[in-house]
């Protein structure tokens, strides 16, 4: 099975998150940043799955994107180097293949992101076959709690598993 994971990732912590589900879907998985999951990828994946951090209740817009990279309170800059998945998610080619979803967000955060992504999937003829994860941050910027890593690629499991 080919499988991607594709994500947003501006502190870390949503990147480790991919990661440990692409370790979960198996060996020939592999995590893939926005710039990383051109077309032609994302067209050869019997499962796609994508996920980003939940900013203002929702998938990053670009308004939000650029506050990352000057925020003051932040320990270290933000990466802002690669699209933002909502910028992936609109160039997202048509496709059969299975897809699913994940967020990172405080445990207190309203809102989501993997309804957006999980709605994108669809309007692009993706068949979504689990419901979108939340993995939580301890605060803004990480780490992520504990076990979440974990959580993470046993999901990856479950999602490779139900395809076979």
């Amino acid at each position: 099975m080919r499988a991607i994971v594709v994500y947003e990732s501006h502190w870390g912590n949503t990147a480790k998150i991919a990661r440990a589900i692409a370790e979960g879907i198996g060996p020939d998985a592999r995590a893939l940043n926005t710039d990383e999951a051109s077309p032609a990828v994302v067209a050869e994946a019997d499962l796609v799955v994508a996920g980003a951090p939940i900013m203002a209740f929702g998938l990053p817009s670009d308004a939000m994107i650029a506050n990352v990279a000057k925020d003051p309170k932040a320990p270290i800059a933000g990466d802002v180097s690669h699209p933002s998945l909502r910028h992936w998610l609109e160039a997202l080619p048509p496709s059969r293949a299975a897809a699913a979803s994940f967020e990172t967000k405080l445990r207190w955060s309203p809102g989501g992101a993997t309804g957006a992504i999980d709605d994108r999937f669809q309007r692009a003829g993706y068949h979504t076959i689990a419901k979108g994860q939340k993995f939580l941050v301890s605060s803004t910027y990480g780490p992520l709690r504990e076990g979440e890593v974990e959580r993470a690629r046993t999901w990856g499991s479950e999602l490779a598993a139900s395809i076979r």
